[in-house]
């Protein structure tokens, strides 16, 4: 692990595999509550990737893992989070990158492919329509304010909602900050993200099972150059099947 200091002055933690080859590094950006570990190392997909020869670069997002975790929702939303790849890739002088992002994560690949003329190639999983209808991830499957309470409570008994009640259990098992964690739902991306301009390669990722990625094909059909593709699993499984880690590497090559 090494640290950089982001545009805000945020401490963030990012961790390199791999040898630099002729393709260009893959960047990977986790989804909510997770890290990077977690979410590509765990799952076997950053060993895909240096296997097929790829240098690959992970950030812990603000909030999460090892990077530092202000309380202040003024300190989060997936804009700043992309700020944050972007000072990511000039503190390693990176030219060109292939972006990965799950979840929150690809919501934030987005809006950093959408400004940043350094990626070469960008892959999403865990979104579907909801970033193209509301900006970010669905507030219908996931509703804002009730993740928000079920994070902070200090009863977890009051949770209702199963969703909620995993992501607040996820929190727990991870020893994950869970104020960091309200402060960024509190600051999810809700504005249009300006999909038209990546013109770049797109593949849209999504499991067959997952509430928070429905419709993926719409989301592909709002990119330019995007495809799309569904398999077996839900928002926590489907990166652990060994299909969702070849799509990637094949993809990216």
């Amino acid at each position: 692990m090494q640290t950089f200091t982001s545009f805000d002055g945020t401490t963030l933690a990012y961790y390199t595999w791999g040898d630099a080859g002729e393709l260009p590094p893959v960047a990977l950006h986790h989804g909510f509550s997770t890290y990077a570990a977690a979410n590509w190392q765990a799952p076997g997909i950053v060993a895909a990737l240096v296997a097929a020869g790829r240098r690959v670069v992970a950030i812990d997002a603000r909030g999460h893992g090892a990077s530092e975790k202000p309380h202040d929702p003024a300190r989060y939303g997936e804009d700043k989070m992309a700020r944050d790849l972007a000072a990511l890739f000039d503190e390693l002088e990176l030219d060109r990158v292939d972006l990965v992002g799950y979840s929150m994560g690809g919501v934030v690949a987005l809006l950093t492919a959408a400004a940043d003329p350094r990626v070469r190639r960008l892959v999403t999983g865990g979104i579907g329509a909801g970033a193209v209808e509301q900006g970010g991830v669905d507030r219908a499957a996931l509703p804002g304010r009730a993740l928000i309470d079920g994070l902070l409570t200090d009863d977890p008994s009051s949770i209702t909602d199963d969703r909620v009640m995993g992501f607040r259990l996820f929190a727990e098992a991870s020893g994950a900050d869970r104020r960091a964690l309200a402060a960024q739902a509190q600051a999810g991306h809700r504005t249009p993200i300006a999909l038209d301009r990546i013109t770049i390669p797109a593949l849209v990722l999504a499991g067959t099972d997952d509430w928070l990625a429905t419709r993926p094909e719409v989301l592909a059909a709002a990119l330019p150059d995007a495809r799309w593709k569904v398999l077996s699993g839900d928002h926590l499984t489907v990166v652990r099947n060994p299909e969702f880690a070849a799509a990637i590497v094949s993809f990216l090559a």
